[in-house]
């Protein structure tokens, strides 16, 4: 009877700790979601002021800390050497946080689909707008 009754209690707080787990998931997932809405247009934007040659607009939508470390001049080499007018799709990739920030690798693909670069941007909250905090190619 004992051995029953650790059983009984084995798969109930197998299924509480089930439960927590999932509920604890879920609402790390929302909240993700929730904190990072605003990125999609701040990509679109950068990539639409690249493009356009507007490479002060963009280099305008990182952070103090970014313009700090990485001066216009070096920003517009670190474009210049991603040779960016060859890609034409961009797919972004499972968003991860880090502290405070959001880090989101994004796959800039050829018209052809041969050529793929991936690229992480680091996001960061300033007041109510989110701004890039960090441009890097993943190797």
């Amino acid at each position: 009877m004992d051995a029953l009754l650790v059983k009984d209690i084995g798969v109930k707080a197998l299924l509480v700790g089930g439960a927590v787990l999932f509920s604890f998931w879920t609402f790390n997932a929302v909240k993700l979601v929730v904190s990072a809405r605003g990125i999609n247009p701040l990509v679109r934007k950068f990539f639409d002021q690249v493009a356009a040659g507007r490479i002060d607009a963009a280099y305008g939508l990182t952070t103090k800390t970014y313009k700090t470390h990485v001066k216009r001049q070096d920003f517009l080499k670190f474009l210049a050497g991603l040779n960016l007018n060859k890609y034409r799709n961009l797919k972004s990739g499972r968003p991860r946080v880090q502290e405070d920030q959001i880090i989101i690798t994004l796959n800039l693909k050829s018209e052809d689909k041969k050529d793929e670069l991936p690229l992480d941007f680091t996001f960061s909250k300033n007041d109510k707008d989110w701004k890039i905090d960090r441009i890097s190619k993943v190797n």
